[in-house]
């Protein structure tokens, strides 16, 4: 059973997606064992909690130092010995001492289709407004590993969503977590589970075996 935390920040939409699809039998073999919010008023730790999975705050603003909140955060995650770890909607850069400590076991969704609109300050809506003010006709979601640096590591899967014409940022946001985000990350999450992601280290790629 691969054991699952999920980091969140705000309502935790993707997070119910994956309590729903665990829930359901379409993410086999997986189980949340633990989900952490930077944020005490994050609603999906309520979500985590009707679903019956610990939820913890690990916060930055509540250490005097970064380098304190790095150590508290892979501590958090050490606890709950996780397999593999999901940001889902988590709106702080990974420290990189946690990235060491689980190369290849961190996944991101990211609402844009990679390498459009990512890295430093594409989080959000705003990805979504700077796909509308760059007059793109296809946007989407992807789902990486995640390395070092913001939204560059290895994908492994994309989906895309068409944008209509007069749609508002607000309403491409929510377009793009139907069609496309909660669908694709509890994918990953089963392929993962399932053994079928292979991560390419030399090359950055990754490959999805056949079931």
């Amino acid at each position: 059973m691969l054991r699952v935390v999920v980091c969140v920040s705000g309502g935790g939409t993707n997070l119910q997606a994956i309590i729903d699809r665990c829930a359901d039998g379409t993410i086999r073999n997986a189980q949340i064992v633990r989900v952490i919010s930077n944020k005490k008023d994050a609603f999906a730790l309520e979500r985590a909690k009707k679903a019956g999975i610990p939820g913890i705050c690990i916060s930055p603003k509540d250490y005097s130092s970064r380098e304190e909140f790095n150590l508290a955060f892979q501590k958090g995650l050490d606890e709950a010995e996780p397999d593999l770890i999901v940001l889902a909607g988590f709106l702080v850069q990974v420290p990189r001492n946690v990235v060491a400590a689980y190369p290849g076991k961190i996944i991101n969704i990211h609402p844009a289709l990679i390498p459009s609109f990512c890295g430093k300050g594409f989080y959000g809506l705003r990805v979504h407004e700077a796909a509308l003010a760059r007059g793109v006709k296809v946007t989407g979601a992807t789902v990486h590993f995640v390395d070092e640096n913001m939204d560059s590591g290895p994908i492994i899967i994309q989906k895309a969503v068409d944008i209509p014409e007069g749609i508002t940022a607000q309403d491409l946001q929510q377009k793009v977590m139907r069609e496309a985000e909660w669908i694709i990350l509890p994918k990953a999450i089963d392929l993962i589970a399932q053994g079928r992601v292979v991560l390419d280290e030399k090359t950055k790629t990754t490959h999805i075996l056949p079931e």
